[in-house]
This record gives C-alpha cells, sequence and structure tokens, in this order.
C-alpha cells in the first residue's frame, strides 16, 4: 500500500514537472517568438509611415511612434515603442505610458517592457550604468539620454513616472527626463525595476542622418 502511494505521488509529481517546465517554454520562448514577429512587423510598418511623410505628432493609442536604441543591449538592439502599457500594447514591444512627455520633450518620457517572455525586451534592464547612452529616434530627430540610477521599487510606486521621478504626479518638472520600467526579479512580479536617465542632447536627422556618435558606445 505505501509502495503504491509513494509510486503515485512521484508520477505525480513528475507530471506537475513537466507540466511546469511546458509553461515556462511556453511562457519564455514561445511568447518571444510571437512578440518578436509583432515588432518586426510594427517596426517595419512606422519605417514604411516615416517613409511616406507621416507627420509627427501625439501618437494613438497601440500605435508605434518612435523607436529606443540601447547600445548597451548589443550594437544593433532597437525596438519599436507603442503607445500605451495595457497587455495588448506591450505584446508588440516596450510601451510608453499615456500622458507622460514625449521624447525630447520636458518632462518624463516612460516606459515600461516585459522583462522575460513575451519579447523581454528589458531582459537586461540590470546592466544598464550611470552614463550609459539610451538613444531615442523619432521621425525627424535623435534624443540622446545619460542613465543617471536604478533603483527597485514597489508596483504600487506611481512617482517613478511623475513629471519630475520621485514627484508628484500632477506636479511640475524640473527637467527632460527618462524612465524604463519592468518587473523584477526576473520570473516575478513582485517588485519593479527603474532606469532613469536624463537627456543630454537633441539632434535634427537632417544634421546626422546617421544618428548620433551615442549609438556607437558600448
Amino acid at each position: 500500500m505505501i509502495r503504491t502511494i509513494v509510486r503515485g505521488l512521484s508520477e505525480l509529481a513528475v507530471t506537475a514537472g513537466a507540466v511546469l517546465l511546458l509553461f515556462v517554454v511556453h511562457e519564455v520562448w514561445v511568447t518571444d517568438l510571437w512578440s518578436d514577429r509583432a515588432q518586426d512587423q510594427v517596426a517595419e510598418e512606422l519605417r514604411e509611415d516615416w517613409a511616406a511623410g507621416a507627420p509627427d505628432g501625439e501618437p494613438d493609442f497601440g500605435q508605434a511612434f518612435a523607436f529606443v536604441h540601447v547600445p548597451r543591449f548589443g550594437e544593433d538592439w532597437t525596438r519599436a515603442v507603442v503607445e500605451g502599457t495595457d497587455p495588448d500594447e506591450l505584446e508588440d514591444g516596450p510601451g510608453h505610458y499615456v500622458g507622460s512627455a514625449l521624447p525630447g520633450e520636458q518632462g518624463n518620457f516612460a516606459m515600461a517592457g516585459h522583462r522575460v517572455g513575451r519579447g523581454s525586451p528589458f531582459l537586461a534592464l540590470d546592466v544598464l550604468a550611470p552614463g550609459d547612452p539610451v538613444v531615442v529616434e523619432t521621425v525627424d530627430a535623435w534624443h540622446v539620454y545619460r542613465v543617471t540610477t536604478t533603483t527597485v521599487v514597489d508596483p504600487s510606486e506611481s512617482s517613478v513616472v511623475a513629471p519630475t521621478p520621485g514627484g508628484a504626479a500632477n506636479g511640475g518638472t524640473t527637467g527632460a527626463f527618462l524612465t524604463m520600467t519592468t518587473c523584477h526579479p526576473k520570473f516575478s512580479t513582485r517588485e519593479r525595476l527603474v532606469v532613469h536617465g536624463e537627456l543630454e542632447t537633441s539632434v535634427g536627422k537632417d544634421v546626422v542622418p546617421d544618428g548620433p556618435a551615442a549609438l556607437e558606445e558600448v
């Protein structure tokens, strides 16, 4: 009887382990594949819109409107940024917090992105160090931000995306900032990893069509 129970528990443990493994495979690799395809599509459509002379302005919800380049993540690492941070938008790539500043503006240009699965755009967010460049490309300009701080906060801490990071949600701004948020630690939503930066310079594509020197920094 005891042997039967032990055998049954062992088989149950093996089955549970297999189910857990399949879940992890789905959440990490399968959803990455789907989101990578979605990201490729929105990036291609954005480039085509720009080539066709699409005007700059307030993006519609779910619309891609900029590219973020992070040299520290790899020489060619770039992602299209979409408007909104709901699950559907974050399936396509990093999402812009609605109501936060647009690239290059005074205020806080704030983005969220998945860390593991669904494209994993911010998987390596923790490797960014003070001084690292984050270059945001819009239809007619390049905006170079420099990382200032990395912190871990509770998910309810909304002040990280305030006009001045750490300030009041309805407060004024004291500069042009960048904020990137993701889940922490990996495979968990218990906390939020937050990287802040400040705008160093903005330059038109008519001046540097191939991008600023910061794109070459590693």
